[in-house]
């Protein structure tokens, strides 16, 4: 407000000589030559030289009594132009004007009551270039306290001062505004931006870096927010420290129990054999769980941060595609490329192989006998539909994506998101012939993260099941 006000002040300043029409000024000069006439014949020099004055001072306007002989009446000194200009007037009748030094002279004849002829003389100073006239303006009651003389903008009549003033009134508080705005808002950005990054995985973001010297209740919540994502950081890092610590742990004694297996079967008979078996089955089973375990956790601490490099996802989804047919054949069931777009990407052969990978095998496991696991790759354009095919199109891709369907009852729709969570299996019981770990789609879901992709899982009108993992092409990857 105070700036509002100091706006508003010198907007007043800037705009203080406000030009007055002719017949304002004629009926203005009217008023004060008859007064200053009768208060000359009324009450003498002194009078006069108070009233003169006093006009002088609350008007701004310089002016001297003159009678017939040229005498000026009140005492003030007059000049020689003041005197010239004033027996004109009298001579003539009429009044006369005259600019001397940059301001006017104006002087006109003033027949007072008593029978005295005088000649009234103002100086003033002329309005602006190209305005109609100037001249004296009404004193203003701030003028008589002069360390509220700026304030006279209260009390504009120019419809151009007003518009002035209430656009310095505008300009002003909109800058403050704006000013005051970007202030508040500024932590609450920084807080949105560090808030997305801890979500997209980067535990380390913090914010009170970014809040130089606030103090403010911004701040402290920014502040809260690192407390928060320390204390999450700490539990997250813990459990993949005990996630890694005991799949570690396990691979040790796991070895030793193959071992003693091989030893088993050479001692046992063949009464044994049956059991053995299942031992030596369960053990592999636990071996590939601890397998996963350490997969997951590598993929969840980065220490297989992507290494990029060219590759060809085409004869990445054909080999894997091979190698599950070969499997699924003993299966009584099929896995067959339907398309196959000529698509590259950034990232790593490993990483994208084992992702694409386990959705397959999870698609063969659920899929009924005597049918088939569809695989399809294509190149979208700009995110439609629009595939790039083999024909050199798919430089100009936006991404690739890459759809495995297969005949199975699919997920429960409040499922759908779920699934790529470690250990989540829509079946509760968790026995072995409903799937496996929960862990396969965990594993994909953090390698598409890793190369800046996504994974989602949808169920098929009619019947089925389809996972499409979509990647960004060429130099589009944003690894996270």
């Amino acid at each position: 407000m105070v700036l509002v006000i100091a706006a508003l002040a010198f907007a007043s300043y800037l705009t203080r000589s406000e030009p007055r029409p002719p017949q304002y000024i004629e009926g203005m000069m009217s008023a004060y030559s008859h007064t200053a006439a009768e208060t000359y014949e009324r009450d003498g020099p002194q009078a006069l030289d108070s009233f003169l004055q006093h006009l002088e001072r609350e008007a701004g306007l310089r002016s001297r009594l003159f009678d017939a002989e040229g005498r000026e009446l009140s005492g003030l000194d007059a000049t020689d132009d003041e005197r010239e200009t004033a027996a004109s007037a009298v001579k003539s009748g009429d009044t006369e004007s005259k600019s001397s030094g940059g301001r006017v002279l104006q002087a006109r004849p003033v027949a007072a009551r008593g029978g005295g002829a005088y000649a009234f003389v103002a100086t003033f100073q002329p309005g602006p270039p190209g305005q109609r006239g100037s001249g004296p303006r009404p004193p203003r009651p701030f003028e008589r306290f002069p360390a509220l003389g700026p304030f006279n903008f209260l009390l504009g009549e120019s419809k151009a001062a007003l518009v002035a003033r209430l656009l310095a009134v505008v300009l002003t508080a909109g800058a403050l505004c704006y000013l005051l705005a970007r202030y508040i808002v500024s932590p609450v950005v920084k807080l949105r931006e560090v808030t997305r990054q801890f979500a997209h995985g980067d535990l380390s973001a913090r914010v009170s870096p970014l809040l130089g010297r606030r103090h403010d209740e911004l701040a402290a919540m920014g502040r809260d927010f690192d407390d928060m994502a320390t204390r999450v950081e700490a539990l997250v890092s813990a459990q993949n420290r005990l996630l890694r610590d005991i799949s570690h742990e396990l691979r040790s004694p796991l070895a030793r129990l193959s071992v003693a297996l091989d030893l088993a079967r050479k001692r046992a008979g063949a009464a044994a054999a049956g059991d053995l078996n299942r031992i030596e089955r369960e053990a592999k089973r636990l071996n590939e769980l601890i397998g996963q375990l350490l997969t997951l956790s590598r993929r969840e601490s980065d220490a297989d941060r992507v290494r990029l490099e060219d590759v060809n996802l085409a004869s990445l989804v054909r080999d894997v595609a091979a190698d599950a047919d070969f499997e699924a054949g003993g299966r009584n069931r099929s896995v067959v490329v339907s398309e196959c777009d000529e698509c590259e990407t950034l990232g790593t052969q490993t990483l994208l192989r084992s992702a694409v990978e386990n959705v397959v095998r999870n698609a063969v496991f659920h899929t009924p006998e005597g049918t088939a696991v569809t695989i399809s790759l294509r190149c979208e354009r700009n995110g439609d539909e629009d595939r790039g095919g083999g024909n050199g199109d798919g430089a100009r891709a936006h991404r690739a994506v890459i759809a495995v369907r297969d005949e199975g009852a699919g997920v429960p729709d409040e499922a759908l998101t779920e699934i790529f969570r470690p250990f989540y299996r829509v079946d509760d019981s968790r026995t072995r012939e409903t799937g496996g770990t929960g862990l396969g789609l965990a594993i994909t879901e953090r390698a598409l993260r890793l190369h800046g992709g996504t994974v989602s899982a949808s169920n098929v009108p009619g019947g089925g099941f389809v996972v499409e993992l979509r990647l960004p092409l060429g130099g589009e990857v944003r690894p996270d």
